[in-house]
């Protein structure tokens, strides 16, 4: 049945072994490579081990039964454990997001309901620094715009993944690129003085952070904008042009940054927004070109389409993508956000898995 997994468990020696000499770490860039590409395959091999050792103790007790007939028991046992390894070891085969590993740099903006809706970009910002903070991860807020009453019109922040290289399924865009779209709440909101229940929104933008070398940026290409801070922050903000946008003229993507003190510092923050959309623009149109099927949560859910509900007064939380339903509200935005996530991974990989057989 997984012929195939052989040719992968010769890789993965191979790599065991080149990983093993020394002189492969002169070269820090293709060490990354190699760990990288044996982390995958690691559990591959683990569980196609397993899968074929309950396979010959299958053989084993069958021969044993005709002697012993209380062997038949212990064959069930394995046959469903062997059965269980194998559903685990297709999950295992379906191809992957080649981006899963890497971190992510994410947007969360108000949008409809005015005050209300920045209040709840506020929260879903403190869901998804709680989630990071439980998965161990680092976070860091680029660049924020305030509302008046405390919430947030934008902010962006990068989540990293803390440590060498994350197991399969276990990164940081992994987890978090079911969370592109438009999140719909419905309270009561703080400023309403009747008890009335309103519906707003807000979207969230994630996209894997590119590094330098992944994205050329050609000078000539960019319209490079100061202006002066606004809002909330130290002494440098609405007195220096500090602020600094960046528009690459080609594409018309835009960043900009406001959040630190320096110009340059917000320079080298906008482009580092500006690389990781110009990737993301350029995956999407890769996989436009090539007529990509995969039904990918985040390729193929228009980012005007909400994908999730908030509902405070029943402390309900819905994934509309998925079917996912739990009363548990408090917890999810307390960052027990792992089970909605979950939902959004395991249709994903039955949708990879159909169209892989």
């Amino acid at each position: 049945m997984f012929e195939a997994v052989e040719e992968l468990l010769n890789e993965h020696a191979t790599l065991e072994e080149r990983l093993a000499d020394p002189a492969v770490h002169a070269d820090p860039a293709a060490a990354r490579q190699l760990t990288k590409r044996y982390a995958e395959l690691t559990p591959i091999t683990k569980v196609y081990r397993e899968w074929r050792q309950v396979g010959e103790d299958i053989e084993t007790a069958r021969e044993l039964a005709d002697a012993d007939p209380e062997f038949y028991a212990e064959i069930k046992a394995m046959d469903a454990q062997r059965e269980e390894l194998t559903e685990r070891l297709r999950m295992l085969l379906v191809p992957r997001d080649p981006s899963d590993d890497k971190d992510v740099l994410l947007e969360v903006k108000a949008g409809e309901g005015g005050e209300e809706s920045a209040l709840f970009a506020g929260d879903l910002l403190r869901m998804y620094l709680r989630y990071a903070e439980k998965q161990g991860w680092k976070t860091e807020i680029i660049d924020a715009n305030e509302s008046d009453l405390g919430g947030y019109k934008d902010v962006q922040v990068a989540v990293k993944y803390r440590g060498g290289n994350p197991e399969p399924g276990q990164g940081v865009w992994a987890r978090l690129k079911y969370e592109g779209g438009v999140h719909r709440v419905q309270r009561v909101p703080a400023t309403e003085s009747q008890g009335r229940i309103h519906t707003s929104a807000a979207g969230v933008l994630v996209t894997p952070e590119a590094e330098e070398v992944e994205v050329e940026v050609n000078a000539n290409d960019l319209r490079i904008d100061v202006y002066r801070s606004s809002g909330p922050g130290g002494q440098s903000v609405n007195t220096t042009d500090s602020a600094v946008r960046i528009t690459h003229l080609p594409t018309g993507i835009v960043a900009s940054c406001q959040n630190e003190k320096s110009q340059l510092q917000n320079k080298e923050q906008a482009m580092r927004i500006l690389r990781s959309r110009l990737l993301a623009a350029a995956q999407e149109e890769a996989d436009r070109e090539a007529s990509d099927a995969r039904r990918s949560q985040v390729r193929s859910v228009d980012r005007s389409e909400r994908i999730r509900t908030y509902n405070f007064p029943e402390n309900r939380i819905s994934d509309h993508r998925t079917g996912y339903k739990a009363y548990n509200l408090d917890q999810v935005l307390g960052g027990e956000l792992d089970p909605v996530i979950q939902s959004a991974v395991d249709q994903d990989a039955a949708a990879r898995l159909a169209e892989a057989t």
